[in-house]
């Protein structure tokens, strides 16, 4: 048996052989390594004449080839088994019982925007949606907001820099009637919902907080068409009859008249009851839309008129369910959430979006 031979035959003994992989990376270094055994018959050929060169060279290659193959097709067969003896010892028992997994629940702030939507709905508003990054122009000049309004400060308001340009996280959700009413013509009937923000934080304000307003615009809207929609939307949200209500005169520089809307409870030792009572709680501001908001956005006020109103979603869920700390909202405890969300699939029915 010449050498080459012999030199082939050890490599396929010792690859048959070998067990893991760390072996067989082992015998690639030995035989086809810088210093392998194969690469050093390879560094003789300038010792033989020129003549037999071609040939050895030839021969040895062939050597070479066959050995990289018998490594390949181990490595192959060794990453095989360990597959296949994984599989064998990581089953899984599918007749073993599930394990108990946590129920998924609606945020209560979730849920009061879905009741509003659907109440809201029901009488006849379309929702519509805007963006929280707004101009000054939609959060307040057009709302008709001074100049000079503590609204407009940086100890209430959050300011961004976007590109050089001066934007403010939406103060309120009017910015989004202010788009509806330029994007169209009326009437508009329509309610929008969502995040706002305002720098405020203690026991009963945070940074962040959820807003929804109504407004109708028509021709010969007046106060009475507000109080039976605020009356209806009372009434339905709390599911108590004939809740006593008054409008308490107030101002809003984008509504004249303004007024703060109370409801009818009782409070004994500390728990709150909604309904006919000797006392009111404040749960509203409203008021007919300002004649200069709607020279703003291009409505002729002589012809059209018509009625606003806001209200705190967090305040509504706090009263409705009996929610005692604003701040536990924002706190992501599983616990709260389990104790006050809502099963998931017990979701009011939506409106439809515009």
């Amino acid at each position: 048996m010449s050498e080459l031979a012999a030199l082939l035959n050890q490599a396929e003994q010792d690859i048959t052989a070998a067990k893991t992989l760390p072996d067989i990376n082992d015998l690639r270094v030995k035989y086809l390594g810088k210093s392998g055994l194969i690469t050093s018959k390879l560094k003789t050929l300038g010792a033989l004449p020129v003549e037999e060169r071609k040939t050895a060279g030839q021969e040895i290659n062939k050597i070479k080839e066959a050995v990289a193959k018998l490594v390949n097709d181990k490595i192959n067969q060794l990453e095989q088994a360990e597959i296949t003896k994984k599989l064998a010892t990581e089953t899984l028992d599918i007749t073993l019982p599930i394990r108990p997994t946590p129920k998924g629940s609606i945020h209560p702030i979730t849920q009061v925007i879905d009741e509003v939507t659907s109440i809201l709905g029901g009488l006849g508003f379309n929702f519509v949606d805007g963006p929280n990054l707004e101009d000054d122009f939609h959060n307040f000049t057009a709302l008709n907001i001074p100049a000079t309004h503590p609204a407009r400060q940086m100890h209430d308001t959050f300011y961004v820099d976007v590109d050089g340009e001066e934007k403010v996280l939406r103060t309120h959700t009017s910015p989004v009637q202010i788009r509806t009413m330029k994007a169209g013509k009326p009437p508009f009937k329509i309610i929008s919902a969502g995040r706002t923000y305002r720098s405020d934080s203690d026991i009963t304000h945070t940074p962040m907080f959820h807003q929804v307003e109504g407004l109708y615009i028509d021709k010969n809207i007046h106060m009475g068409h507000l109080k039976y929609v605020l009356q209806q939307f009372i009434e339905q949200f709390f599911g108590i009859k004939d809740v006593p209500m008054r409008f308490r005169p107030s101002y809003f520089p984008f509504t004249e008249p303004s007024a703060e809307v109370d409801i009818g409870c009782s409070r004994n030792k500390g728990d709150l009851k909604i309904g006919a009572g000797n006392s009111w709680l404040e749960v509203l501001g409203c008021g007919m839309v300002n004649q200069n908001v709607l020279k703003n956005v291009g409505i002729d006020p002589d012809e059209y008129q018509g009625f606003a109103f806001g209200m705190g979603i967090e305040r509504l869920a706090m009263l409705k369910y009996n929610i005692a700390d604003l701040r536990t909202f924002f706190t992501a405890d599983a616990r709260w959430l389990e104790h006050y969300g809502f099963n998931s699939l017990n979701i009011p029915n939506l409106v439809s979006k515009i």
